[in-house]
């Protein structure tokens, strides 16, 4: 049994209970005392964060497990850079090998200086997927923040997973939900998915409401819910499947195939509804951020997310294919009132 998946059923079953759940809420006493001491010497002015040259978008969520971030960093950079700007997406690097605690180029713009055993496979996804932007990891965001600027004249920085590391200002808060998982139990950690209580609703300048489906109704539905609920500008990112090509030739695959469904994924049970098209015959989930070996890899053909791709790529494989998603939002509308 893995723990951390059991812990991660608990998060999302509002009806569990038992002696594990009533220790995780006990624990959960003491994260919220923690978090919420934390929140209110930033609110307050006690402590206050570094600013830098530049402007800061942070995007984030308020759960663990993964919301869909990713992407939407990706669209936001895309368009800065679009308009001309200079920008650099900062990530604190999880999972990578290389120390966090350095400053890490994983790309200038051009050149991709690592691949995803040591950068990570989010900062590597992003790297490739996001042409022309710095992308730097660091557990010091501040630092890595000041050395985009004076290295590379960036004027526009996004930080990936950022809304809890207050440290750094920011000039928006945009916020992810999903529009199925919601916020689980509505507990905090350990006990449930919250990183923080209720006090965070006012730090959310956008939130976002990420379908990862075919029928966004209940997205839509659950957007103008949230925005009356929580008096906050609410638009809906349509996350979809676009079709699934091999790692290494780039050939479409038909439908039909039987095939092996793998991840390491935060929410892996979305991925294999979007694999409807082809003939399961088995599902391999690993944690977040899992490092494969080639050994882990089954006979036969493979379909993976493409955040696991970038760890696959260089194994002697043919046969590994990757789902490519096309992620749906509207950038005006999602920095509407954003004086960029």
């Amino acid at each position: 049994m893995n723990l951390k998946t059991e812990i991660t059923k608990i998060h999302y079953n509002k009806d569990a209970k038992g002696f594990p759940v009533k220790l995780l809420e006990f624990a959960s006493i003491f994260y919220g005392i923690g978090s919420g001491l934390k929140n209110k010497l930033y609110d307050n002015n006690i402590i206050k964060p570094q600013n830098v040259d530049a402007c800061v978008i942070s995007v984030g969520n308020l759960t663990t497990g993964g919301v869909g971030k990713t992407p939407v960093v990706s669209e936001i950079a895309k368009y800065f850079i679009s308009k001309g700007e200079k920008t650099a997406i900062i990530s604190r690097g999880y999972g990578g090998k290389l120390s966090n605690k350095n400053i890490n180029v994983i790309s200038d713009g051009e050149k991709i200086y690592y691949n995803a055993r040591l950068a990570g496979d989010e900062p590597l996804w992003l790297a490739e997927n996001t042409k022309g932007s710095i992308v730097i990891t660091s557990k010091n965001r501040y630092k890595a923040s000041k050395y985009a600027i004076e290295k590379f004249g960036v004027t526009k920085i996004i930080l990936d997973d950022g809304f809890q590391h207050r440290k750094l200002y920011r000039d928006f808060n945009i916020v992810l939900m999903d529009s199925e998982k919601g916020f689980g139990n509505e507990k905090l950690l350990p006990a449930g998915p919250l990183r923080e209580g209720t006090e965070a609703f006012k730090r959310i300048d956008r939130l976002v409401i990420v379908s990862k489906n075919t029928d966004h109704t209940r997205a839509e539905k659950l957007a103008k819910i949230m925005s009356k609920k929580m008096k906050i500008e609410t638009i809906v990112c349509k996350t979809e499947p676009d079709y699934i090509y091999n790692i290494k030739t780039g050939e479409k695959l038909a439908d039909n195939a039987e095939v092996t469904a793998i991840c390491a994924i935060g929410q892996p049970e979305q991925f294999y509804k979007f694999l409807n098209n082809y003939n399961v015959k088995q599902t391999i989930s690993f944690d977040d951020h899992h490092i494969y070996t080639e050994e882990e890899i089954p006979e036969g053909i493979v379909i993976t997310t493409e955040k696991d791709a970038v760890k696959m790529s260089a194994f002697n494989r043919n046969d590994i294919y990757a789902l490519k998603l096309k992620t749906v939002i509207d950038i005006e509308q999602l920095l509407k009132n954003y004086t960029i």
